[in-house]
C-alpha cells in the first residue's frame, strides 16, 4: 500500500505535470487536448489540499472520497482522446498518466492518520 502522505505528493507533482505537459510536449494547441490535462491537473491540486491527509491544507474530503474521485479523473484522462477526438494527434501523454494515476489511486492507503483526529 502507498502511504496516504506519499499520495499527497503524487498529487501535488501530478498536479503540476498535467498542467505544464501540453506546453512541454507541444500540444497547447487550445483543443480539448491541452485544456483536459490543465483542468484535471488543477482539480488535482485542489483536491489535494481539502483532502484528509497529511499534506492538506483545509482538511474537508474524506480520503476514500479523494481516491474515488483520482480513478475518476483517470479514467477520464484516459479516455479524453477518444473521448474529445483528438486522439490522431495525441493520446501516449493522456494514457499513460491517467493509467498511472488509476493504479497509484488503486493502491493507496483508504485512511489517513490525519483522519482519525478531524471530525467530520
Amino acid at each position: 500500500m502507498i502511504p496516504t502522505r506519499v499520495h499527497g505528493v503524487i498529487d501535488y507533482l501530478v498536479g503540476i505535470v498535467l498542467i505544464l505537459a501540453p506546453y512541454i510536449l507541444g500540444f497547447a494547441d487550445g483543443t480539448a487536448a491541452q485544456w483536459v490535462p490543465i483542468i484535471i491537473g488543477v482539480a488535482t491540486l485542489g483536491l489535494g489540499m481539502i483532502t484528509r491527509h497529511e499534506l492538506g491544507f483545509v482538511k474537508i474530503v474524506p480520503m476514500t472520497t479523494h481516491i474515488i474521485i483520482d480513478v475518476a479523473s483517470g479514467l477520464l484522462l484516459l479516455a479524453s482522446p477518444w473521448l474529445f477526438g483528438f486522439a490522431d494527434r495525441v493520446w501516449w501523454p493522456h494514457v499513460l498518466v491517467g493509467l498511472s494515476y488509476i493504479v497509484i489511486s488503486l493502491l493507496t492507503a483508504r485512511h489517513s492518520p490525519v483522519e482519525s483526529t478531524v471530525r467530520a
